[in-house]
C-alpha cells in the first residue's frame, strides 16, 4: 500500500472527533509525505485541524453543528505525553475551593507550551513526574489537589474529604503512592490514618 493508503486506512480506524498529530503517521512515510497527504484529506473535508498540528475526523450534530474535541483531548494529543487538569481545579473538584480556572491549564511530564484552540489558550505546564500519579483518574486529580493546596493546608482533615469521595479501591492506591509523596503530605495521610484506627 501506498503511504497514502496507508494513512487513510489508519485514520478511518479512529474515532470521531478524536485528535491526533502527524506524530502517530510517521511510520507511514516522511513528515513531508504525511504532511501533504493531511493537507489533502484536510482539503476533502475528511479531516479538520482545530489547532496548529491537530487535526480530527470532523463530527457532526444536527443541533449544534460541527462538534469540536474537549480542550482536554486536544491537550492530550499536543502534549504526547501523560497529561493532569491542574491542581485548583482538582482543588475544586474535591471541594476546597470554588475557583475556577479562566483559561484550560494542564499539568504534563513533556514540555510545557500554549495551544491557540478557537478562541481560547490551552496552556500545557511541565511538572515532575512524582506530580503525575496515575494521571486521568480520580487517584491522579487527588494527588494534583494535594499538591496544590500544599503544605499549608494539607491536614488529616484533607485526606478525610478526599476519601469521602473515593472508593475504595482508589483510597487503597492513593495510600499507595505514599513513597512519592513529600513527608508534609505522607505525614497527614498518617495522621489520618492513626485518626482512623483510634475512633
Amino acid at each position: 500500500m501506498s503511504t497514502a493508503e496507508l494513512i487513510r486506512t489508519y485514520i478511518e480506524s479512529y474515532e470521531l472527533d478524536e485528535p491526533f498529530t502527524p506524530a502517530a503517521l510517521l511510520r507511514f512515510g516522511t513528515r513531508k509525505a504525511v504532511d501533504l497527504q493531511l493537507a489533502r484529506l484536510v482539503k476533502a473535508g475528511i479531516l479538520t485541524r482545530p489547532a496548529r498540528g491537530v487535526y480530527i475526523r470532523p463530527k457532526s450534530n444536527k443541533y449544534a453543528g460541527m462538534v469540536q474535541p474537549e480542550p482536554f483531548k486536544v491537550a492530550l494529543a499536543k502534549a504526547n505525553a501523560p497529561i493532569e487538569v491542574h491542581g485548583g481545579e482538582a482543588a475544586r473538584y474535591f471541594g476546597f475551593s470554588t475557583q475556577m480556572q479562566v483559561r484550560p491549564v494542564y499539568y504534563t511530564t513533556g514540555p510545557s507550551r500554549r495551544i491557540k484552540y478557537g478562541g481560547m489558550l490551552i496552556v500545557l505546564k511541565h511538572v515532575s513526574p512524582r506530580k503525575m500519579v496515575a494521571p486521568g483518574t480520580k487517584v491522579g486529580l487527588a494527588v494534583s489537589a494535594l499538591w496544590y493546596l500544599g503544605k499549608e493546608q494539607v491536614r488529616a482533615e484533607t485526606f478525610a474529604k478526599i476519601r469521602n469521595q473515593l472508593s475504595e479501591a482508589e483510597y487503597e492506591q492513593l495510600k499507595a503512592t505514599a513513597p512519592m509523596m513529600p513527608a508534609w503530605m505522607s505525614d497527614a495521610l498518617l495522621r489520618y490514618e492513626q485518626g482512623l484506627a483510634h475512633a
